[in-house]
């Protein structure tokens, strides 16, 4: 399938360098983000959606965990391929992932949830294909230089609302220096 036949308004417009961009790369503390989003786990599978470049698929891969990652741009998936060869990809929409029920352990949104058209629609299909925990990880709710404007950013009480309204019973936001992140029970 290809991008355009998503009905999903990607409202990321940068390339793949500008995800890659070491100030970028600098806020995202993605040893810390992948120690939080697997705490107390035994975690053997990750679903990254949204993957992009692939820098959070990376970030998981190490040992022997199965990764894939997806996203509805076929660009960034193809230097995603060539620079984390040890994860799969492919391009789907995260309100419509293309796996079996309780196929991951975790299923990760890297920046993700606020450019989907329906955050409850990818929270719940996150919800189904994950096992043990789905973890968001977001901008935090201020005007920044990195990152989306303001109105594209998500207020925690409006995480906390999808995922209750996608099924999860239990959220739990942890703020880092330069993020938000929300652990969710499924």
């Amino acid at each position: 399938m290809s991008h355009t036949e998503h009905s999903h308004d990607r409202r990321y417009a940068g390339g793949p360098d500008r995800l890659r961009s070491p100030e970028r790369l600098a806020l995202l503390e993605t040893g810390r983000v992948v120690s939080l989003a697997v705490e107390d786990l035994e975690i053997s599978s990750v679903l990254d959606v949204g993957t992009g470049t692939g820098i959070f698929a990376e970030a998981f891969s190490g040992g022997s965990r199965r990764v894939e990652g997806i996203d509805p741009d076929p660009v960034l998936l193809d230097v995603a391929r060539r620079l984390v060869p040890a994860a799969r990809f492919q391009e789907a929409a995260a309100e419509k992932l293309p796996f079996a029920d309780g196929s991951f352990d975790l299923v990760f949104f890297g920046h993700v949830l606020h450019e989907t058209d329906d955050p409850v629609g990818a929270l719940t299909e996150a919800r189904r294909v994950a096992r043990k925990r789905v973890v968001v990880l977001e901008w935090p709710y201020r005007t920044e230089e990195m990152g989306p404007p303001l109105a594209h950013r998500l207020q925690p009480s409006r995480v906390l609302e999808v995922s209750r309204a996608a099924g999860f019973t239990h959220t739990e936001r942890i703020e880092l220096a330069h993020m938000d992140l929300y652990r969710l029970v499924p």
